[in-house]
């Protein structure tokens, strides 16, 4: 949480031309509510030593830099080191966020915590904090996320918290938002809703970021003790955008480091069907923001196709759109049949079984790497395990448990 020289977003929430608060009015008062409290808060010494303890002692804090020695001599243009948040308690970097959250939740008085997820691991890792606080607590996911989803599913629930299974739309990410923010809407006065992305409306981009950028502030330390300077590049993968933006925002202003985020391409981004806004969408306001959005011509969302549930979402965070305009960041896309080879491939060389998300960024490294020479160094933000995706890619290679 440590202040970047950059003033964004502005007083009203906007990060350039994005973001800002596109929500119903019975929403405002909630939304002025969380931002005071949270510019309140921020700063103060009692509340950063109690998240900074609770990262420490209750998620495992920090997570290791850790160098990919068969992944670096496979390449042979340079050093791969993975920032390993696959290692957090629930295990992803979802739990850095919501440790945050549900102090600011537990400040404001509130007894109830909503969600929205798509790969489950949002949903459980708000339903491990507010158990630890002894919350009721409601997850809302989209009926084909729980299907794929099955493992969390579970979880969620040996957690005690409620699984609201959302039928309407595509069934996915961006519906279980929508479903979450009418449950908010209905009982905004003793809920509090943690939004587990960049995304949204002011000030949940911001909130989300800077709880999230303790994965950039140890990046920064650990590069300077392992190799001492700083990554030629960081490569994360992008949804809505969180794990991206945590390892990406202490590096705006260190211009040596390029800032790489990797979309789902599902089919292939010709083909239409992906899930990759920031490739081949164009500014529209969903969920509350302005920001890039897969449209057709009369504003109407699009359906995404990806194989990861957690990048299967028509948009993205509003900071994403804007350091896609002013080139401080670049944004490619992957496909579903490379991400699914990487998935495999970072298993046998490295020993580690990375998210579906994960793959995407590894995915990526098969073009990255052939522009670095040997002594560059470049970091993967492995935002998750890959646990929850056995079932999944078992089923595409033909096995059945």
């Amino acid at each position: 949480m440590k202040p970047n020289k950059q003033s964004l977003p502005d007083k009203n929430g906007f990060f350039g031309d994005y973001g800002g608060k596109f929500v119903p009015e019975t929403l405002m008062y909630a939304l002025e509510q969380l931002e005071e409290t949270y510019l309140n808060l921020k700063d103060d010494d009692d509340f950063k030593k109690q998240f900074y303890k609770d990262l420490s002692e209750f998620v495992g804090r920090p997570s290791p830099l850790y160098f990919a020695e068969r992944l670096t001599d496979y390449y042979g243009t340079g050093s791969i080191w993975l920032k390993r948040e696959d290692l957090n308690h629930t295990g992803a970097h979802k739990i850095n966020n919501t440790i945050g959250q549900i102090l600011l939740a537990k400040h404001m008085g509130k007894k109830r915590i909503i969600a929205e997820t798509g790969a489950g691991q949002h949903g459980v890792a708000t339903a491990t904090v507010a158990a630890r606080l002894g919350l009721e607590c409601h997850i809302y996911m989209g009926a084909e996320d729980v299907e794929r989803q099955s493992l969390n599913v579970y979880r969620i629930k040996l957690l005690g918290a409620q699984v609201h299974k959302v039928d309407s739309g595509s069934a996915t990410l961006k519906d279980a938002l929508n479903e979450a923010l009418r449950d908010w809407v209905t009982n905004v006065d003793d809920t509090y809703y943690i939004i587990g992305s960049v995304t949204g409306p002011h000030p949940y981009p911001m909130i989300v970021r800077d709880f999230n950028s303790v994965v950039g502030e140890e990046l920064i330390s650990q590069s300077k003790e392992l190799f001492n300077k700083m990554p030629d590049a960081i490569v994360a993968c992008v949804g809505g955008g969180s794990n991206a933006m945590g390892a990406f925002y202490p590096f705006i202003n260190i211009a040596g480091t390029r800032l790489i985020g990797v979309e789902a391409g599902g089919e292939g981004v010709e083909t239409g069907e992906h899930a990759a806004p920031l490739n081949d969408g164009s500014p529209g306001v969903l969920h509350g923001a302005l920001s890039y959005l897969m449209q057709d011509d009369s504003g109407q969302v699009k359906s995404t196709k990806s194989v990861s549930a957690g990048l299967d979402y028509p948009g993205v965070g509003p900071e994403h759109s804007w350091l896609k305009d002013s080139g401080r960041a670049e944004y490619v896309a992957v496909s579903d049949d490379a991400a699914l080879k990487a998935f495999h491939q970072v298993s046998e060389f490295e020993g580690i079984i990375p998210a579906l998300e994960t793959a995407h960024a590894f995915a990526y490294l098969d073009t990255l790497m052939k522009g670095f020479d040997s002594n560059s160094n470049i970091v993967v933000n492995v935002s998750g395990r890959g646990d929850k995706d056995i079932n999944t890619v078992a089923e595409i290679d033909g096995i059945k448990f």
